[in-house]
């Protein structure tokens, strides 16, 4: 398994430059509720991936489209893509930082609330 990821690692370093892409950073959303969204488009391309996000019922599929939106005008004006040969090559969500809040309790005693962020990475590919 840690091959594996060496590997695509390395393969992600490569092609680092030569794909379009784009981040939102610090996005309030848990990366773990990101990623139940962002599986479901990886690997489409970026029309039936946008349907998919549009006919999604979830919080966090507004910050994902738009990094998907942000990432096709990316290739279209910065590298002179055309929006119809694309597809979602890779796409990730990391954890950002937890921003943490106290909520007062019974008994004078206070719990700690975490606010998780996200941060949404889409890269995207030509079809060959």
């Amino acid at each position: 398994m840690a091959t594996r990821e060496r590997e695509k690692a390395a393969k992600r370093q490569e092609e680092k430059d030569r794909r379009p892409k784009a981040i939102a950073k610090y996005v309030r959303v848990s990366s773990r509720k990101v990623k139940a969204v962002i599986d479901l488009i990886r690997g489409l391309n970026v029309q039936d991936a946008k349907a998919v996000l549009m006919n999604t019922p979830n919080g966090a599929t507004e910050p994902v489209s738009k990094v998907l939106n942000s990432a096709v005008a990316n290739a279209e004006n910065n590298m002179n893509l055309s929006a119809d040969t694309l597809f979602v090559a890779e796409a990730f969500a990391d954890q950002g930082p937890t921003l943490k809040r106290f909520r007062p309790r019974a008994q004078g005693r206070a719990s700690r609330i975490r606010k998780r962020t996200s941060h949404i990475t889409i890269i995207l590919d030509q079809v060959k």
